[in-house]
């Protein structure tokens, strides 16, 4: 962990929610007038996109198991760990990107579902954000979290995960529901082993709850919207958080343990604003202090 050179990571697989806390420190970063330098997850894959179909198709004839993105195998994680350690040392370090559709690839001439070239980060940023699947990982290959000053996990309950993968890849993407669910299917180890436990190292989670039956997600017509979720809030550290005044700003909130907080599915954007801001305020102004001396 670093004072002068803090690292933000916010962990949670594709679908979960990671845009709305994304664009939730995007107000931050833009009203602090904070300067981030942004690492993408997807960058840290290993294949691109035509490599890992070959991967999988190989492993699968041999009646193996194919890698995930959600595992080790098909990661740089020893490189993610590298490049947060050297981030955090002298507030340089490199990045690249994943493109994922032709819209992303135009600029840089190249096909979608390939990376572009290593570059450097911007100079003389403030701080380092990662949005990914493995920004708490910990394991042989390499210790992710250690080098994470504020780590935030979002996962929705795991039939609300389903329906939106079902979803975004029927609709957006032309897969059929037996593709999506032999994907699910394929991925549940790596999930279970590498994707949840980082979810005890995070420092705070959002976890999207469904007040509507969700009872067979591969039959689900609609996403449940946020107006019909409830979102628990769970601190690991809840010593110094002011629960009175977030009781009294979000209403219809409530305390359901003494470190977690309820909130109305459509006041979660509010409630991120609100329970990041002041974190984000105290690792700036430590920051600073640690800067001047």
């Amino acid at each position: 962990m670093s004072i002068k050179y803090p690292i933000i990571a916010v962990t949670g697989s594709s679908g979960a929610g990671t845009t709305t806390v994304k664009r939730s420190f995007e107000h931050i970063f833009r009203r602090e007038k904070i300067t981030a330098a942004v690492v993408e997850g997807d960058s840290m894959h290993k294949y691109d996109r035509a490599e890992m179909k070959k991967v999988v198709a190989d492993a699968e004839a041999r009646n193996e198991p194919a890698p995930t993105h959600f595992g080790p195998n098909a990661n740089e994680l020893a490189e993610l760990e590298s490049i947060f350690k050297t981030y955090g040392e002298t507030g340089h370090g490199k990045r690249r990107f994943y493109l994922h559709n032709a819209e992303e690839a135009a600029p840089y001439g190249q096909e979608p579902g390939t990376f572009t070239p290593w570059e450097n980060l911007p100079e003389h940023t403030d701080l380092l954000f990662y949005e990914g699947l493995h920004g708490a990982y910990v394991g042989d290959e390499a210790d992710v979290a250690q080098h994470v000053d504020l780590a935030i996990g979002v996962v929705p309950v795991v039939n609300l995960e389903w329906i939106q993968k079902i979803h975004r890849d029927t609709a957006g993407r032309g897969y059929s529901v037996e593709a999506v669910t032999h994907t699910i299917l394929r991925r549940m180890s790596d999930y279970v082993n590498y994707i949840c436990p980082q979810f005890s190292r995070t420092h705070i989670n959002f976890q999207r709850v469904p007040i509507v039956d969700t009872s067979n997600p591969f039959i689900a017509r609609d996403i449940p919207t946020l107006d019909e979720s409830m979102v628990v809030i769970r601190f690991r550290d809840w010593h110094g958080v002011d629960f009175p005044y977030l009781l009294t700003m979000i209403h219809d909130s409530f305390m359901s343990r003494p470190n977690c907080l309820v909130v109305p599915g459509g006041k979660m954007e509010l409630a991120m604003q609100l329970v990041l801001s002041p974190i984000m305020l105290d690792l700036m102004e430590k920051k600073w202090k640690r800067s001047t001396k």
